[in-house]
């Protein structure tokens, strides 16, 4: 689903204003510095080690009070805080980094429906079904708007609930996002089976178990720290229900980098726990407000190195991956401060069909979303299903790798998270179309698309394939830290990769790698360093594909300040004058 970006303008880093004095700024988030001390804004406060009593005594006696409590996070979240009390939280030694309380909020789009749903062909899923793996005995943890039972879903499926936004609910989705992401992972397709049926649609993994963490109200929007407290209670959940799998299908705009980020820490503690994470990449990729076509707009907390972050390709109606395109909408890396290459995968996304229920939110703004009976009925008539919805974004790419991550778990229960992301990428299918356009039936807009690493990072999940794959990295934490991307002397760009990374693939020396097995991203070794897409063009611009294409392919800098230093403060300038703004953060 693809709204309006959350780009728009502000130098990052560039900011003035601050509350509190210029030494170390770093304590706190972008979005802190142009406050007035008599404003009040809702804060997440990171500690050096799990608070005490003492520790929110001492940030409660300067004014607010207490909104969120953490079992396994150093955490605290506070409520109506008044900002001139940022200058006494800069000199406690004993808070590590502070950022606003952030808003959440879901965002959908019209789809008119128009082909067959056949992501399960696409990714050779059945023959995992063949082989009797279904995710059975996996927990997958969805934190969403809530998941409702339903024929293809059932209570005793949904092993836990807990509602962070309406504490003591029942974790009920009242707006439909959670249920569709929820069907997507582990659907049983009860509703579409049978004799007069011509298609049945599962979810990835149908018999996994359903974790349901509600944080969204039935509007779509919700707060950070209740998607923080969730990520705490599966983490404390994690060996009653064996959680291995963990699906974000939400993000927001990028205020700091990852290191400074609650949500990208919290995701970070689940991975370290065991947990496999997996985040939507965010649907801002028809965004050009900053002048990038889309590139640099992956939302956190899909900008962590550590977890797995899904970009949507558009399966054009057929089970053929080798005419799949890019989501137009789907978010491109590298990401916002730390520029690392994102997405990791991608997955289908495009007129997903799943599961939601008639008196859903999302259903009474978006009726004509309802799939159309003759898409699984013999002779069915175009009136909407009762059952099964239709959506697209990042939000609907997201679960079929954890459907997928749930699968191989239950085939071999020792892979860490590290591992799954090795095993995923290394085997995702690479031979997608270069370049491609798709144009908006609405405004007829027309949207040039490129299968680089950007778009599509490792490619496009192949469910088959990682399943009959071997290869077992290393059990090292951070083996999977999604690289870096840098430009080097000549102007080509380089992968630098992160200190624990396994490398896959050969040829590389020191920290420069060649990436996929032995094949090297479109493009030639130069010194050893892996450029990504051919040389330098005759104009001395870095051509993201080589060369300037006839249709104007995408020049990714040049003129533009991808990244390096502002002349006047030495402040990480990206795109020009582009930051997120401080929109709420939206559900992909």
């Amino acid at each position: 689903m693809w709204g309006r970006s959350i780009l728009i303008a502000c130098a990052l880093f560039l900011c003035t204003g601050l509350v509190v004095s210029g030494q170390n700024r770093s304590k706190f988030a972008s979005d802190l510095r142009n406050l007035k001390s008599t404003d009040h804004v809702d804060l997440i406060v990171q500690f050096k080690s799990l608070p005490t009593s003492a520790n929110h005594k001492r940030v409660l006696r300067l004014g607010g009070t207490m909104g969120r409590q953490y079992h396994r996070l150093a955490f605290g979240s506070y409520r109506n805080v008044p900002a001139g009390i940022l200058a006494a939280l800069q000199s406690d030694s004993t808070v590590v980094h502070v950022s606003r309380d952030r808003k959440i909020n879901a965002a959908s789009t019209s789809v008119t429906p128009a082909v067959l749903d056949l992501h399960n062909e696409t990714m050779g899923t059945a023959n995992a079904w063949a082989q009797g793996l279904d995710g059975t005995g996996i927990g997958v943890a969805v934190i969403d708007s809530g998941v409702t039972a339903v024929d293809d879903l059932t209570a005793s499926r949904i092993v836990y609930s807990q509602d962070f936004f309406s504490p003591g609910g029942d974790g009920r989705d009242q707006y439909g996002h959670g249920t569709h992401v929820a069907g997507i992972i582990g659907g049983s397709g009860a509703d579409s089976a049978g004799s007069n049926n011509t298609y049945t649609f599962k979810g990835v993994a149908p018999n996994a178990n359903i974790i349901d963490l509600r944080v969204l109200g039935p509007d779509g929007s919700g707060q950070d720290s209740d998607v923080i407290a969730a990520i705490d209670t599966a983490i404390q959940l994690k060996d009653t229900y064996n959680i291995r799998v963990l699906n974000l299908s939400l993000g927001r705009g990028v205020f700091e980098s990852y290191v400074d980020d609650p949500l990208d820490q919290a995701v970070e503690r689940a991975w370290n726990a065991g947990i496999f994470v997996v985040v939507s990449a965010g649907n801002y990729g028809r965004d050009n407000d900053a002048g990038t076509h889309g590139y640099g707009t992956i939302t956190a907390p899909g900008n962590d190195p550590y977890v797995i972050t899904v970009g949507a390709m558009n399966g054009v109606g057929t089970a053929d991956p080798t005419d799949d395109i890019p989501g137009s909408y789907s978010s491109k890396g590298p990401t916002l401060f730390d520029h690392f290459v994102k997405p990791d995968i991608v997955a289908p996304g495009n007129q997903i069909v799943s599961l939601y229920t008639p008196l859903e939110t999302i259903n009474a703004q978006h009726p004509e979303k309802e799939a159309p009976n003759y898409l699984y009925v013999a002779d069915g008539d175009s009136n909407g299903s009762p059952s099964y919805y239709i959506l697209s974004g990042t939000s609907m790419a997201a679960p079929m790798v954890s459907g997928a991550a749930a699968l191989l778990l239950q085939q071999n229960p020792a892979l860490t998270p590290d591992q799954l992301k090795i095993r995923l990428m290394k085997t995702a299918f690479k031979n997608l179309q270069q370049a491609s356009s798709v144009t908006d039936a609405t405004t007829g807009t027309t949207y040039n698309m490129q299968a680089d690493v950007f778009t599509v990072g490792s490619g496009l999940l192949d469910v088959n394939a990682a399943l009959n794959d071997n290869t077992v990295a290393p059990a090292t934490l951070g083996a999977a830290e999604s690289p870096s991307a840098a430009v080097d002397a000549d102007g080509n760009v380089v992968m630098q990769l992160q200190p624990n990374f396994v490398l896959w693939g050969s040829g590389a020396t020191d920290t420069e790698m060649v990436l996929w097995g032995s094949m090297v991203l479109w493009g030639s070794n130069t010194q050893g360093e892996m450029v990504l897409w051919g040389s330098n063009s005759l104009s001395s611009e870095m051509v993201l594909w080589g060369s300037n294409t006839e249709n104007s392919q995408m020049v990714l800098w040049g003129s533009m300040v991808l990244w390096g230093s502002n002349s006047t403060n030495s402040s990480m300038v990206l795109w020009g004058s582009a930051q997120f703004n401080g929109d709420p953060v939206k559900l992909h």
